[in-house]
């Protein structure tokens, strides 16, 4: 009869998570409206823009895209995986939708963090050359090589860790997903 009942109250509370992903759904609100202010900034003044920083801005815009789809995937199959299934048929239902486990999740994950990061890694390099612009809203300034050997280092830690995040898994469970 405990056993039960703590089985019971232990399988409920995976609800808890439900509002947790709801939060997701507004922190992807507040990446919109952010998005559509910047792309509101560069349309209004995109003709007094230069083609270097056009990219950088285009870059940033790319980069909160790519956030926003990690926050979509993550919510989805976080809640399809631990929560409930998520009941969505019809023409707007995603075709990955209840096929993405918690390890191909995490692989999925990982690889949206090494195309931020590779992003920002190319932001940092374009801007090296450019002049030092305490107005700049984004944010072009000069880095030091150290700072620089940092942001690589860092990346290429991102990049190690996905890769041995994928073969850890094809090692333990690329078998299983099979059947």
């Amino acid at each position: 009869m405990m056993e039960r009942t703590i089985e019971r109250l232990l399988f409920a509370s995976r609800w808890i998570l439900a509002p947790v992903y709801l939060g997701l759904s507004l922190a992807l609100v507040a990446l919109g409206i952010k998005f559509f202010m910047e792309l509101f900034h560069l349309l209004t003044g995109v003709f007094a823009t230069g083609e270097a920083e056009l990219v950088l801005i285009l870059l940033g815009l790319v980069d909160m895209v790519l956030v926003g789809s990690l926050i979509v995937m993550v919510m989805f199959s976080g809640y399809e995986n631990f929560v409930s299934t998520i009941d969505a048929k019809g023409s707007d239902s995603l075709n990955w939708l209840g096929k993405l486990d918690a390890g191909t999740l995490k692989l999925k994950v990982a690889a949206s963090i090494v195309a931020i990061s590779s992003i920002h890694l190319l932001r940092i390099f374009m801007q090296i050359d450019s002049p030092l612009k305490p107005d700049d809203p984004y944010g072009a300034r000069l880095y030091t090589d150290t700072q620089i050997m940092w942001f690589v280092i860092v990346h290429l830690t991102f990049v190690v860790s996905a890769v041995l995040l994928g073969v850890l898994d094809k090692m333990s469970f690329a078998k299983h997903r099979d059947h």
